[in-house]
């Protein structure tokens, strides 16, 4: 994917997403390299811009690809309604992982699998629910993120399921998909481990309209990097404000 326009916005409106700042006066997104993340706060319109990009890929919008066909909440917005995907080549292979649905997907395979047994071979051989949290996402990483073809992956908040060790692990399987020429990723999360993958295009949210930063620049790495050099004197003063 190439470029995100936006189109038919609805003018003064007080509905979200439409109301969020990132968005006002935004023409397009462009895509300029394989690996893209969204950053910004909770609320700023990452999660909700990343679902619309799903539906309009054509995958679940719960979560899974364009053939996982299931539903137990209708809690989407209507921003896919208001852009439009550019291609080159159009893309019609990937997934797409929300992490707070996960669940729900885990036990629609579950379901598949009932009814037309695999041995779990996308998903390392056994159930995700028979798996920690961490190891479903894992095993959905290295196992289902296969096949030829051009893919896009995108991914909400993976790091929620993920130790900073596990962390590094994805950045590993991101980069061998990278090296291949085959894939793109868009990435929204808090997770300065995965903010910090080389040559990633990074947009904040945080900012009106949507803006580039710089990994240096970002919240996320500059509150951990004084938290790690400097503990002591942060939780003091965190704890000590209110007295």
């Amino acid at each position: 994917m190439k470029e995100i326009q936006f189109t038919d916005w609805p003018q003064d409106s007080i509905r979200y997403p439409f109301n969020l700042p990132v968005f006002q006066g935004l023409p397009n997104i462009r895509f300029e390299r394989p690996v893209t993340f969204f950053v910004g706060e909770n609320g700023s319109g990452k999660s909700t811009l990343l679902e619309a990009i799903a539906k309009c890929a054509g995958f679940n919008a719960e979560g899974g690809s364009r053939y996982n066909v299931f539903s137990t909440a209708n809690t989407e917005s209507s921003l896919d309604d208001h852009i439009r995907l550019s291609w080159l080549p159009k893309v019609t292979r990937g997934f797409f992982l929300r992490a707070e649905s996960f669940f729900n997907f885990a036990s629609y395979i579950d379901t598949l699998e009932r009814e037309c047994p695999t041995g779990y071979t996308a998903y390392g051989g056994k159930s995700l629910h028979q798996q920690s949290h961490g190891e479903s996402f894992l095993s959905l990483f290295t196992h289902r993120f296969r096949g030829r073809g051009k893919a896009l992956y995108l991914l909400d908040e993976p790091e929620a399921a993920l130790s900073p060790a596990r962390q590094l692990a994805l950045l590993r399987v991101i980069w061998e998909h990278e090296q291949s020429g085959q894939a793109q990723f868009i990435i929204a999360t808090h997770s300065p481990i995965l903010l910090g993958y080389p040559n990633g295009q990074i947009f904040n949210f945080d900012t009106s309209p949507l803006s580039h930063i710089r990994y240096e620049e970002t919240e996320h790495y500059f509150i951990t990097k004084q938290f790690l050099l400097n503990r002591q004197g942060m939780l003091r003063e965190l704890f000590e404000s209110e007295e």
